[in-house]
Order: C-alpha cells, then sequence, then structure tokens
C-alpha cells in the first residue's frame, strides 16, 4: 500500500483500496478502535459527519478538517444509526436516542425489546426494528409542538425472529415499509394503517439488507445472494421476483448511486471485505473496494462523496469519479 512493492501486478497483496476508475479515497477515519461501524449519518444542513459503532460511541467530525469534533458514549453496543434532515437517530438494547442537532435537544425513546438492528423514517414516524421480531412506531417527531413529538403508535408485529433491516418507499400514493428478518423473510408494511400487505420466502438465511432502488425492491441475504423484486406488470401490489445474482461469499449490506447519465449504480459489500459496484439492470461490475474488514455500512453524501464503515472500526470517504454523481 506504500508504494514500496517491486512485484508489481503479479503481488497476490492489494496495492489500493479500490480497483476500477470510479473512486478515489479520500481520507480513512479511525475513530471506533477495533470494533465494527454499525452507522454512518449525513444530516442535511449540517458540517458534521456522525458515526457509531458497537463500542457504544457516537462520534461527530468535522467535515472540513477530517477531525473529531466531539463524541458520546451512548450504550454497550449501538446496533445503528441513521441521519434524517437535522436528526440522528441511534438504536441500542431497548431503546433509540433522538438528537436534532438545530435545535440541540435529545429524546430517550423506549419501547423496543433486545438489541435495535435497524431504523427507518417514513411519513413523519419514525420505526425500530429490533431482536424480538417487533417493530416499534414513534409518529411526529417534526411536530412543532414539543409536547407532540415521538407518540407511540402500534407497534408492527409479524415477524417470528429479529428485524435486520428498514427501508421505506414514498411513491405517489403508494406508501410502504419493507422489513426484512433472520428467517428470511420480507414484509410489505402499509405505513397508513400499519397492515402487512404481503410476506415473501425471500432468502434461505438472515436478510442483511434492503433498498428500493430505480424501478426494484432489492435484498440481500448471507445465502450469498442478491434479489430484485418488481410489481407484476398488470399494476397490481403482487411482489415478484425477478432475477437473482449469487457470488461466493455472504452479502451484507446495500446502497447506490446515480451516473451522469442517470443510470443506477448498485453497491454491495460482501464478507471478503469488499463492495462491489455493479451497473444496473446488467449487473456488470464497475469497480470493487476493499477494506480491512467486511464492510457493514454505506452511505452516500452530497458532491460525489460516498463511505464506508467496517468491522475494523474505519470509515472510509470517498469521491466518486465525475462521470458518478451520488442519487
Amino acid at each position: 500500500m506504500s508504494g514500496s512493492c517491486g512485484r508489481g501486478d503479479s503481488c497476490q497483496f492489494l496495492h489500493s483500496w479500490s480497483r476500477g476508475d470510479g473512486f478515489s479515497l479520500l481520507a480513512r477515519l479511525e475513530g471506533h478502535v477495533g470494533k465494527p461501524v454499525s452507522g454512518i449519518g449525513l444530516p442535511s444542513g449540517s458540517d458534521k459527519l456522525y458515526t457509531a459503532s458497537s463500542d457504544g460511541k457516537v462520534c461527530a467530525w468535522d467535515c472540513h478538517s477530517g477531525l473529531i469534533s466531539g463524541a458520546v458514549n451512548v450504550s454497550d453496543q449501538i446496533g445503528c444509526l441513521i441521519s434524517d434532515e437535522e436528526w440522528v437517530f441511534v438504536g441500542f438494547p431497548n431503546g433509540v436516542k433522538a438528537w436534532n442537532f438545530k435545535s440541540e435537544v435529545y429524546y430517550d425513546l423506549t419501547g423496543p425489546s433486545g438489541q435495535v438492528n435497524a431504523l427507518e423514517v417514513g411519513l413523519d414516524a419514525l420505526y425500530a426494528g429490533a431482536e424480538d421480531g417487533g417493530i416499534s412506531v414513534w409518529k411526529g417527531f417534526t411536530d412543532h409542538q414539543l409536547a407532540n413529538r415521538f407518540q407511540h403508535a402500534i407497534p408492527l408485529r409479524g415477524h417470528a425472529s429479529a428485524v435486520t433491516c428498514l427501508r421505506a418507499s414514498i411513491n405517489g400514493e403508494l406508501h410502504r415499509l419493507y422489513s426484512g428478518s433472520t428467517d428470511g423473510m420480507i414484509k410489505e408494511w402499509d405505513l397508513n394503517t400499519g397492515e402487512c400487505i404481503q410476506t415473501l420466502k425471500a432468502h434461505d438465511d438472515d436478510v442483511t439488507s434492503v433498498i428500493c432502488w430505480d424501478q426494484y425492491l432489492v435484498s440481500c441475504s448471507l445465502d450469498k445472494k442478491v434479489k430484485f423484486w418488481g410489481r407484476t406488470e398488470e399494476g397490481g401490489d403482487e411482489i415478484i421476483l425477478l432475477y437473482t445474482h449469487e457470488e461466493e461469499h455472504a452479502a451484507l449490506a446495500l446502497g447506490g448511486v446515480n451516473d451522469s447519465d442517470g443510470k443506477p449504480i448498485l453497491f454491495c459489500s460482501w464478507n471478503d471485505n469488499s463492495v462491489g459496484l455493479y451497473e444496473l439492470p446488467s449487473l456488470k461490475e464497475r469497480g470493487r473496494i476493499y477494506a480491512e474488514k467486511e464492510v457493514r455500512a454505506i452511505r452516500a453524501g452530497q458532491e460525489g462523496l460516498f463511505f464506508t464503515g467496517d468491522a475494523s472500526g474505519v470509515v472510509s470517504v470517498w469521491k466518486l469519479a465525475e462521470k458518478l454523481v451520488a442519487s
């Protein structure tokens, strides 16, 4: 990696943290020493990048200097972190913390049972998927009246085992939440009614990530498969499997970008410590990112920035080439 190897292309070891012409590495942020990065957040209007780890610490990084501007110990083990507008949400065993970086208020939310593995926002509500298979719901978190924020709503029940991932999709009048579980199931929920619309027997092992990307619902799993789902051609509500991509290693996390032509590019991390970059719908590989350990957190930023967090505690900051523009 230092450029002093004399073996050239014949060397069996990495000479670069990426392969392909779509990326350049800008910085490596090392605030979570030896503990897996479990979430990356970049709130809109903020000059801070927020990261969380299973070490129980949340770090705030100055986007200009790349240095830690603040850190707080939240829990023994943080399961996830997301951001939405001026909010940062952190999931940990039996609870969620919500910070508003503009008003500098925070809330301690109770309700989940066990580790909170996934968080998502949709229709002015916060959803938390937990170890017991339940999805806790709090509504009204953007309400101007502080007393009306984070009102408990009826939780979503249906998974028999731990919820591992959540993704909301707001498309016209179609308001949906998708949840994946360690039982291999994906459930589709109506955000307006809280009803489970359908259940997909999606994978043969833990569902590790779901995203709504281009016209697809995309899922990945420890069964080494990435699956692409879509609606029936008749325009009905039924979701069907369109095609499957399989590699030699378990799939861990999904993300996406659009290139300058508007073509969707999919990112998938694998447990061989790499992240693949694929064109859709052909799944032709455009490049690959490498890490010291497996990557479980991927976050697209603004102005071509992209972030990956790995199990060694390192957050890598990437700059997309001009032909790639973050979605």
